[in-house]
């Protein structure tokens, strides 16, 4: 018998998080206990412990799932290749560093399962982030100068912490980084975003990936590329079948 696919989709891209996804992963069970969901974890070619520590807790916690990249590919690529092995219409990212709570994610799960079927996502907002002064400042700058350009009603994009309908994000134009705009290609589709306050922590373990320069770069050309996209929508109304 084939067994029945789960209603939520928990999604973690980790690159040299080992310390901090066996951790995460016990933290994602305790936060969906007694619901019907998945964690599918997505190894971006770590070259650290992690792929060996999710592994090791496959035997404890049944709903997990460890996929692996053959080469480095980047936080946009796995969790593309988690929502596409994911089997529940409603996935839930959360970055793989720790420092979103999972006990945050059930209620965006939820608020995005009672919505109307024209709300494809629900972001977190990190009220109260626990990171540097300069990564905070260069954060509200770019939030700021994208808000602007893109026309999105995201104040935090940045936030690993997100749930969306697997269906509509399939049907996005995949891109590197395309992550940090899903709020503003979910109506360039047509459909509407939701957002939560959330928490967020310290990073316990390993280093941030990113530096604010390596950030800037690749926003510049990112929101180019997305103000194309935009210019280029057509959308079709209603559509009927007869």
């Amino acid at each position: 018998m084939t067994e029945a696919a789960p209603d939520i989709s928990v999604v973690v891209p980790v690159h040299d998080e080992e310390g901090a996804a066996g951790p995460l992963a016990r933290e994602i069970a305790a936060a969906f206990a007694g619901r019907s969901f998945e964690m599918v974890f997505v190894n971006d070619a770590s070259k650290d412990g992690t792929l060996a520590e999710l592994r090791a807790l496959q035997a404890e916690l049944p709903q997990l799932r460890v996929l692996s990249h053959g080469s480095n590919a980047g936080q946009s690529r796995a969790v593309r290749t988690g929502v596409l092995a994911a089997r529940g219409p409603i996935v839930v990212t959360l970055d793989g560093d720790g420092q979103n709570p999972p006990a945050d994610a059930p209620k965006l799960a939820d608020l995005l399962a009672s919505s109307p079927p024209n709300v494809a996502l629900v972001g977190g907002v990190r009220a109260k982030r626990q990171d540097s002064e300069s990564k905070r400042w260069a954060s509200r700058w770019a939030n700021r100068i994208r808000k602007n350009l893109l026309g999105d009603d995201a104040d935090d994009t940045g936030c690993g912490l997100k749930a969306f309908r697997r269906d509509v994000f399939l049907r996005l134009p995949y891109f590197d980084h395309i992550h940090r705009y899903l709020p503003a290609l979910m109506i360039r589709e047509g459909y509407e975003n939701r957002y939560l306050d959330v928490d967020h922590r310290h990073r316990e373990t390993g280093r941030s990936k990113y530096t604010n320069w390596g950030r800037l770069m690749a926003a510049f050309s990112d929101l180019l590329g997305v103000m194309w996209l935009k210019s280029r929508s057509r959308r079709p109304g209603a559509i009927s079948e007869f």
